[in-house]
């Protein structure tokens, strides 16, 4: 009986499945907030003319509708950082910060679409492309931002325009590639404002 427990012992010694030493140290996950820098300035007051302008959740590919950053490390293909995460999924995030700093200019009346609230305009958005590329040190993050605003009471399309953007790294790493997506969708919010007030 004895030697059977030995022989045990040994087999799942020899398997790694008994570890008697110091254990392997695994990385942690880290998890990054999205963010908009602008969004910290003081709001401007709401124009008395203000359209109410009802704004959509974001949207994202399958791929992109994740907490984990993405890379490419080719054209054509795709990766997951294996312990860097976003604190929400993109998309949720983008609409959220899209909102805020739409609604913290004071040109439009801002509510999210699907409540009680009627609206005068419809944005709807969509991350095309959200995506560090790391075809070569340190790359770069790029983002790709489709965006429509519709005049809901003629029932009319106003407007469709693409968005893009390429920010370098300034670190090869996870946290390079964050730092460089809140600038990204800051330049995004940018030129989006911009060119939504040109629809007014």
């Amino acid at each position: 009986m004895k030697s059977a427990l030995v022989l045990a012992a040994l087999s799942l010694l020899l398997t790694g499945c008994v570890n008697f030493g110091e254990k392997t140290k695994i990385p942690t996950v880290v998890y990054y907030v999205l963010n908009d820098p602008v969004s910290a300035t003081d709001p401007a007051p709401l124009r008395a003319d203000a359209q109410t302008l009802l704004v959509l959740d974001t949207t994202t590919g399958s791929f992109y509708d994740t907490d984990q950053l993405v890379f490419s490390r080719s054209a054509g293909t795709r990766g997951q950082y294996q312990f860097a995460r976003w604190t929400e999924r993109p998309g949720k995030r983008f609409a959220d910060l899209m909102r805020t700093r739409l609604d913290r200019q004071g040109a439009w009346n801002v509510s999210a679409a699907g409540g009680y609230v009627r609206g005068d305009m419809l944005l709807d958005t969509e991350l095309v492309e959200f995506y560090h590329d790391a075809a070569s040190e340190p790359g770069q993050m790029r983002l790709v931002l489709r965006a429509e605003l519709v005049d809901l009471k003629q029932r009319a399309l106003l407007g469709r325009r693409v968005f893009e953007q390429q920010v370098p790294l300034t670190t090869y790493d996870a946290a390079g590639a964050a730092q460089a997506a809140n600038l990204a969708v800051s330049r995004a919010l940018d030129e989006l404002s911009a060119w939504l007030a040109t629809l007014q």
